[in-house]
């Protein structure tokens, strides 16, 4: 068999990773010596390398995260409520091997749903799988569920995600029924997997705001018990990043 028919059968196999690394390695055989075990293990490792790559581009994907934010995009600063040793832990994903949940609070445009975004990716990169909703989306979707009698597939389908994110949690009132959809959401998933919520609304405000007594303790139980919270601080980067005034200009004389 040709080297050529050996490249053909490795694309052929869905290895063109493989594929490109015998071809270079055949080019540059005569310039370097290396045994064969050598060339075998470079071949397999750009293999490896490159299915690795399409595995993390497809759960990035599949995350539907919209701000692309990499872990190390993060600004510790403790005047901002982020200390650099919380981070360096939370962006190992300890937390979601231990099922554990992340709360990140903070007033609008501080920062929350990037760092949640960060926090995703760093998830991906260690082969987690993730998503990332708004409250009022995910809530919509449940609702949708139930009228169309795929309530339990949905919540099955949740229940499977490494990683959720809830992103606005509480940014408005929620119904009798969305209480107890987010409760019956919740329930599935802990002590099994792992969840992010962002909200503008402190912890102890909670109660307050889903409104029934009861419902908000089985919530809280769930969520504030077993989380990592991160308290942000300062103005909102929107309005830091916004377009500045332009200087007016005196008419000539």
């Amino acid at each position: 068999m040709t080297n050529d028919e050996t490249i053909q059968k490795l694309l052929k196999l869905k290895m063109p990773a493989f594929a490109s690394a015998f071809r270079e390695t055949l080019e540059s055989l005569p310039d370097k010596q290396i045994t064969f075990e050598e060339q075998v293990g470079l071949l397999v490792d750009r293999e490896w390398a490159d299915r690795e790559n399409r595995r993390l581009e497809r759960r990035l994907r599949d995350s539907r995260v919209s701000i692309h934010a990499a872990p190390d995009q993060i600004i510790c600063d403790p005047t901002r409520g982020l200390e650099r040793a919380t981070w360096c832990d939370l962006r190992t994903c300890g937390w979601v091997r231990s099922n554990h949940n992340v709360i990140v609070l903070g007033p609008t445009g501080v920062g929350k749903s990037f760092i949640a975004s960060a926090l995703v990716q760093a998830a991906c990169r260690e082969g987690f799988r993730a998503l990332f909703v708004r409250m009022p989306r995910l809530l919509e979707q449940l609702a949708i569920a139930r009228a169309s009698a795929e309530y339990t597939s949905t919540l099955q389908r949740f229940a499977k995600i490494d990683v959720l994110v809830l992103d606005d949690f509480l940014l408005t009132p929620m119904t009798d029924m969305e209480r107890r959809d987010l409760v019956e959401l919740l329930e599935d998933r802990y002590g099994k997997t792992s969840t992010i919520l962002t909200t503008q609304l402190p912890t102890k405000s909670w109660h307050e705001a889903i409104g029934d007594p009861t419902i908000a303790d089985a919530i809280c139980d769930r969520i504030v018990h077993n989380a990592h919270i991160v308290t942000l601080r300062g103005s909102s980067m929107r309005r830091l990043k916004g377009l500045k005034p332009q200087p007016t200009t005196q008419p000539a004389a």
